[in-house]
């Protein structure tokens, strides 16, 4: 069985086989990017390479419903989450083609001495290798081409094995869109290869989503070839309910911020974090929540993330946890549950848990609740849930991720940048802190 495959997780049924690249293909692939970059990036002008973005964004729009459909064969996306996926992508595509001019405009330098005059001139970085995860199929290669390819750097495109169609799919967009040979290139690559890839010469950068450990890995060989890495690493990240007047909204966002692709999101709320005031009827009601959540509930993209999600469950209350379950896992369709009495000597206290089962903390004190959310090795994202604005701002303050969302879940934006600290990676994909992760940033020094 080749490395590429669809494979319906719904069913466990193989849909179709893509073979996997050769050298030879992967050598057509870099000099086709290294010429691209050489030529079309330098012979063209970002409204232009804009425009072409623009195009990708409408494609996607007039393709949303075959390309959504596709993620659901792949990765068992629910239908209305894949159609959400595509827009938000086309989305991402049009900001970027808006706004590149104005992100990519010369900034000039006010001189502290001497006469003439300073500016920073901002030109594209080289070629890039995309190596993108299975859970948002779109929406992060969006994430990483549409900012990239405005600037002029050509993409290489690693796609998940178990996404080979919607891979498929996406290049068809790109070159309809009008994009030059090089440009855009999806290569079904293997580990290794890919690792030759980022190696060689003409590749100046490597953008990853995906686990700790691939991030190990990629990291080694890029730093090895002194190779600009951006990585984006996943996260367990916290709800901290501090106060509220409606507790049931509150436990409604909850839900939505948990349950969110089925659980399978990097900066999905994982760790609920309650004072102790609340945190009793919190439980009752969310608890609640989660398990009706199983009606109708959708795969998760494979039986294996069924499988390791099991082992992690099982271990959690092995070592002292309670768990609330809906059911028991059928294949790759797994039971909606929540954890209470998870301790710091428990593995699952510091492990990221992807799918629908939620961990639930009581905290004594605002402090406490905030030591919670920090102890753990992940940074990406967060949630703070409180009516008392100053205290809000105050805990915002506090909390070691690289973003913070108040009062609300599923704010995710085309301009909001996206990243985080600690073992959830560096650098930042999204709004104009995206934009300027590959960009050779020129000083340029003239005295009249």
């Amino acid at each position: 069985m080749s490395d590429y495959a669809v494979t319906d997780p719904a069913t466990g049924e193989v849909v179709r086989e893509y073979p996997t690249a050769t050298d030879a293909e992967i050598e057509v692939a870099l000099a086709a990017a290294a010429a691209a970059s050489r030529d079309w990036s330098r012979t063209t002008i970002v409204a232009q390479r804009a425009a072409l973005v623009r195009r990708v964004a409408e494609l996607h729009l007039e393709r949303q419903g075959e390309l959504a459909a596709t993620i659901v064969r792949e990765m068992g996306k629910p239908l209305q989450d894949a159609r959400g996926e595509v827009a938000f992508s086309a989305a991402i595509h049009a900001y970027y083609a808006d706004n590149a001019e104005a992100l990519l405009a010369d900034e000039p330098i006010a001189l502290l001495h001497g006469e003439g005059d300073a500016l920073i001139r901002k030109s594209s970085y080289g070629v890039l290798l995309g190596i993108m995860p299975w859970n948002f199929p779109y929406y992060q290669v969006a994430r990483f081409a549409g900012p990239n390819l405005c600037i002029g750097n050509p993409v290489l495109l690693k796609h998940a094995p178990q996404c080979p169609e919607s891979a498929a799919a996406l290049q068809r967009i790109f070159d309809d869109a009008g994009f030059p040979a090089g440009a855009y290139v999806n290569v079904y690559a293997s580990n290794d290869q890919a690792a030759a890839i980022i190696a060689d010469h003409r590749v100046a950068g490597v953008s990853l989503t995906g686990s700790q450990r691939a991030g190990a890995a990629v990291a080694e060989v890029a730093g090895r070839h002194l190779k600009k890495v951006v990585l984006e690493l996943g996260g367990s990240d916290p709800f901290i309910l501090l106060s509220t007047d409606d507790l049931d909204a509150v436990v409604e966002q909850a839900v939505a911020a948990r349950m969110d692709n089925t659980g399978q999101s990097c900066n999905a709320a994982k760790r609920f974090i309650v004072v102790d005031d609340l945190y009793d009827a919190f439980v009752e009601k969310f608890t609640a929540a989660v398990l009706a959540y199983a009606e109708g509930i959708a795969p998760l993209s494979s039986v294996a993330a069924a499988e390791r999600l099991q082992e992690q469950v099982d271990r959690a209350v092995a070592q002292g946890a309670s768990l609330a379950s809906s059911g028991a896992r059928r294949g790759a369709f797994f039971p909606t549950g929540v954890l209470t009495g998870v301790t710091a000597d428990n593995d699952a206290y510091r492990e990221e848990l992807f799918g629908p089962v939620a961990t639930v903390f009581r905290a004594a004190s605002e402090q406490e609740a905030v030591a919670i959310a920090n102890d753990t090795p992940f940074g990406l994202g967060s949630y703070v849930f409180t009516s008392d604005a100053e205290q809000a701002a105050r805990v915002a303050d506090a909390i070691d991720a690289g973003m913070v969302f108040v009062n609300g879940v599923l704010l995710d934006g085309a301009e909001l940048p996206f990243g985080g600290v600690k073992r959830s990676g560096f650098g930042r994909e999204l709004g104009r802190y995206g934009i300027d992760e590959f960009v050779n940033k020129k000083l340029i020094r003239t005295v009249s």
